[in-house]
């Protein structure tokens, strides 16, 4: 017990100096023999590497995790970044499908060019009646745009009806097909007249035909122009089947499907009478003029 206390004060008092000794004498015997120090290192390193390596190996593993977490972040902003990018792209794909479709309509009103000194109306179908007593179409056009009862509505294909109410802001056209419909047509080539008969089928009837007509399926029908209803000339339909007597006419507008529509004034008055003016209200009874 005598001998643990001065061991433990020689300790305290020349523990440094014999390690600040120790370190120089490695540095030197590093600087003497280089060999014999690298073999030491190499030794020291090799005793180290396998608890450096049990160490390293979960730092690595934690590393991965944290590089997944950051690259499964990354991701996740990057699909909400697309996502966003991917709806803008639909809306201007639909915008722009819509905007061809549109075209489309407008470039077949351009095939059939009406007359230079007829004026025009181009209005978009807002209504379809579809009904089966019923075959009329309500446009966005009225009297504020100049149309007139009995124009002419067609598009690129041919004739597709006659505007039959009117309007501030609209109208309504009655198609080639419905119930009240009777054209005077022609053949084209042989100018044979007749008249086509809406019977609010899919493919009106011609009927008025001259005796022994030489009419066949395939026949181009125009209008003739009798009536004062429509100029001569504008395309209206072929005749697509004769049953029992029976002449049915597929007429070139695809009437299922209007879009827009070209109201023409011919400048014929036609056999539609205008709308009738309101007459002015009686004066009251029972009291005097002052």
């Amino acid at each position: 017990m005598r001998l643990a206390v001065p061991i433990k004060v020689v300790g305290q008092r020349f523990g440094l100096p014999i390690l600040v000794l120790a370190s120089v004498a490695m540095i030197v015997l590093g600087k003497a023999d280089t060999l014999l120090f690298e073999r030491m290192r190499s030794g020291f390193a090799d005793s180290a590497a396998p608890v450096l390596r049990i160490i390293s190996e979960p730092v690595a593993a934690i590393d991965s995790v944290v590089g997944d977490f950051r690259d499964l972040f990354a991701l996740r902003s990057e699909n909400a970044r697309l996502r966003v990018d991917n709806e803008r792209l639909l809306r201007w794909q639909q915008v722009a499908q819509g905007l061809e479709v549109e075209n489309g309509r407008l470039r077949e009103l351009l095939k059939l060019t009406p007359d230079p000194s007829a004026s025009f109306v181009t209005g978009r179908v807002i209504a379809n009646s579809g009904g089966a007593f019923v075959r009329s179409v309500l446009i966005d056009a009225g009297n504020g745009a100049g149309v007139v009862r009995g124009q002419a509505a067609i598009t690129g294909e041919g004739l597709v009806g006659r505007v039959t109410e009117v309007g501030e802001r609209a109208a309504r056209i009655l198609l080639v097909t419905d119930l009240n419909s009777r054209i005077p047509v022609a053949v084209d080539g042989s100018r044979e007249r007749a008249v086509l008969a809406g019977d609010n089928s899919d493919e009106p009837r011609l009927v008025y035909l001259p005796p022994r007509s030489a009419l066949k399926v395939g026949d181009r029908l125009v209008t003739s122009g009798n009536g004062g209803i429509f100029p001569p000339g504008l395309p209206v339909g072929v005749v697509s089947g004769i049953t029992d007597g029976i002449i049915r006419v597929q007429p070139y507008a695809e009437l299922s499907r209007l879009d827009f529509l070209r109201i023409v004034d011919y400048g014929l008055n036609g056999v539609l009478p205008q709308a009738v003016a309101p007459r002015p209200p009686k004066p009251a009874r029972g009291g005097r003029a002052g």
